[in-house]
């Protein structure tokens, strides 16, 4: 079987650690030519040396997907270079923490920035390329506090709920262009930030996670592999949780 993404030109999103990165590898093994989009230049850099250490092929793009004029020369750069877009990863995403009564409006704004606008800014960007080729995949991290919710976290899942549902937009939308849309909910996974969260906290998610650990970003890069693979191509709007059956 050859690799499952030969071909392929894969912009993703803060690529520059945690699942973005893990995502960029995977996709770079089998056979896809990166974008490696991230605000932290250096994370970005290192990320790139790595695929072309292994042979892959990568492009380094610094990028604040917040700011438009940022964004559509990313894809002019992406498009001088390699000619075509074929998925996109909308994976950048940060938190500002605290519950409804102490959460500031700056917070609040950042957060509905960088992951909901931020996710819009890339998918309105690329959609055009994709649908003059007739061919697109847009997978999105979603989480799986989108679906039932977590505690200090108005503006986070406020952003992670919108994103399934312009997914399933979006997928009505593009279907017809041969584009599929779909949304990844990650369940808690080993990366920076979870860093900041309580062991006491950690080892009770543990606990209600029928698969008793917590997920790798491998596990969520495997899960976009799939969604960014021919083998999808009949799946559109759909929300894949991986998370141990945490929410089972």
């Amino acid at each position: 079987m050859g690799k499952r993404l030969e071909g392929r030109v894969a912009i993703i999103t803060g690529a520059g650690q945690g699942i973005g990165r893990a995502i960029a590898m995977r996709f770079a093994d089998e056979g896809a030519k990166v974008v490696v989009v991230d605000i932290a230049e250096a994370a970005a850099h290192s990320a790139v040396a790595d695929i072309l250490g292994k042979g892959g092929d990568a492009l380094v793009a610094p990028c604040d997907v917040t700011k438009r004029d940022q964004v559509n020369a990313l894809i002019q750069k992406v498009l001088d270079t390699y000619g075509q877009i074929d998925i996109l990863g909308n994976n950048a995403g940060i938190t500002r923490d605290a519950r409804l009564i102490k959460m500031t409006e700056e917070d609040f704004d950042c957060v509905i920035d960088v992951n909901l606008k931020g996710a819009f800014n890339m998918a309105q960007a690329v959609a055009g390329p994709m649908i003059e080729r007739g061919y697109g995949r847009i997978i999105s991290t979603a989480s799986v506090v989108a679906l039932y919710g977590n505690f200090g976290q108005s503006n986070y899942v406020a952003t992670k709920a919108g994103l399934i549902g312009m997914t399933r937009v979006w997928a009505r939308e593009l279907g017809p262009k041969g584009i599929t849309a779909n949304a990844v909910a990650p369940g808690f996974i080993e990366t920076d930030m979870i860093k900041t969260v309580p062991e006491k906290v950690i080892n009770s998610i543990i606990e209600r996670t029928p698969a008793r650990r917590l997920g790798t970003p491998d596990d969520i890069a495997n899960a976009y592999l799939f969604l960014a693979s021919d083998e999808a191509s009949y799946v559109n709007g759909a929300v894949l949780s991986v998370d141990g059956g945490l929410v089972v």
